[in-house]
């Protein structure tokens, strides 16, 4: 199974911190590993999580989300999946059901676009989000905790 970080549990597995959440999901996480698993982090999930870390100046984490990247299976952006989000901002807005607003870059789109993108290669795939409304318009979508 192929299991994608949304930002907000990849945020999580990057937190230094000893608190329950954070520890649940890194004990989420080994599990997965430990039964077969993978997890991928997109590139946009480590955009989104980076660009916080770096404002607020969290160098333990941005450390942590660095060790993560080399250590789980990290996945680029492609032209394919800048194209593939296009196409899915597009739909969702005709359909009246958009999942940001116009003028923003749209991250869900984008990372729904990545996941799209990893099917050929394992259609047991899923994100996994602490929001799973948006993405699931678009892919397999659970929180981290109800996998």
């Amino acid at each position: 199974m192929l299991i994608v970080l949304d930002s907000g549990p990849l945020g999580l597995l990057s937190n230094p911190t000893t608190s329950a959440e954070p520890r649940g999901i890194r004990a989420w996480a080994l599990r997965v590993l430990d039964e077969g698993g993978t997890l991928v982090v997109p590139e946009i999930a480590d955009y989104e999580v980076r660009r916080e870390l770096i404002r607020a100046g969290k160098q333990n984490g941005i450390r942590r989300l660095d060790e993560l990247a080399e250590g789980l299976v990290y996945e680029p952006l492609r032209t394919s999946h800048f194209r593939q989000a296009a196409a899915l901002w597009a739909e969702t807005r005709n359909r009246g059901a958009p999942t940001a607003h116009d003028a923003a870059l749209d991250g869900d789109v984008l990372l729904a676009a990545q996941a799209l993108g990893l099917l050929p290669r394992d259609a047991d795939t899923v994100v996994v989000t602490t929001n799973p409304k948006h993405l699931s318009i678009f892919v397999r979508a659970q929180r981290w905790n109800d996998l």
